[in-house]
């Protein structure tokens, strides 16, 4: 269920120049803002545990997704070139897993390796708090990866779509709207976070146990009804 050639291009079109700038780009901003707030307000674990859920978590992290996830198979189906990989006598679940595979590998690369370097920085792990928000970044790159990976296959305005539901959603509905927040992937990372955290240091509005089912069960159904749309997109390019 891999195939080493849709790997190689899938890396090669997300690390491109304008790609991998912008990746680059938020990680080393992310570093930027946690080394002047341990220079101005020294080791904080409140101040940490802001800076991590507020910025790398809420933020950073989904943009990211939206990049690896929309980029793995938005570009192919815009320009038409996913006709030529379509032709290849290669399984379609086989190219969707394999690009959903380096979505992932990308995203956790660029979001949850920095966010824990940057809890190292902000307190040097206290209460856990550099493992716990990178374990919880981790996991929902993973969930994001897949979510706009899906995106990238249904709407041919998947950045866009990725953008709002990221910015709107993850960064702003989901941090003022209680109920709202059930739904939201990062109050699933954060039940992790609260798991790996020493007692009371982290907090999320989802339980573990659900947390849990629902970051699983949303990666596996946004793949599996990305393979359906390929499947039917091959269907329409055949006829």
């Amino acid at each position: 269920m891999y195939h080493p050639t849709v790997a190689r291009l899938t890396y090669r079109a997300l690390l491109g120049r304008r790609r991998a700038a912008i990746l680059f780009a938020l990680p080393v901003l992310l570093i930027i803002i946690s080394v002047a707030v341990r220079t101005l307000t020294g080791a904080d674990d409140s101040t940490a545990r802001d800076v991590l859920s507020g910025f790398a978590l809420a933020t950073m992290v989904p943009l990211i997704g939206v990049i690896a996830g929309t980029g793995a198979i938005a570009p192919e189906i815009d320009d038409g070139s996913i006709a030529y990989l379509l032709a290849k006598p290669v399984k379609r679940p086989t190219i969707i897993l394999t690009k959903l595979l380096v979505a992932m590998m990308v995203s956790v690369g660029f979001a949850a390796i920095p966010t824990f370097v940057a809890g190292l920085v902000l307190d040097g792990n206290s209460q856990h708090l550099a493992v716990a928000f990178g374990v919880a970044a981790a996991v929902a790159s993973l969930a994001y990866s897949a979510i706009f990976l899906l995106l990238g296959v249904v709407t041919r305005h998947a950045v866009v779509a990725g953008l709002v539901y990221a910015l709107v959603w993850e960064s702003l509905i989901g941090n003022l709207v209680p109920g709202a927040r059930t739904l939201s992937v990062q109050q699933w990372a954060l039940a992790l976070a609260a798991k790996v955290a020493d007692g009371g240091a982290v907090s999320s509005d989802v339980g573990l146990p659900l947390a849990v089912v629902l970051l699983v069960g949303v990666t596996l159904v946004a793949t599996w009804f990305a393979g359906r749309r390929l499947r039917a997109l091959t269907l329409v390019g055949e006829e």
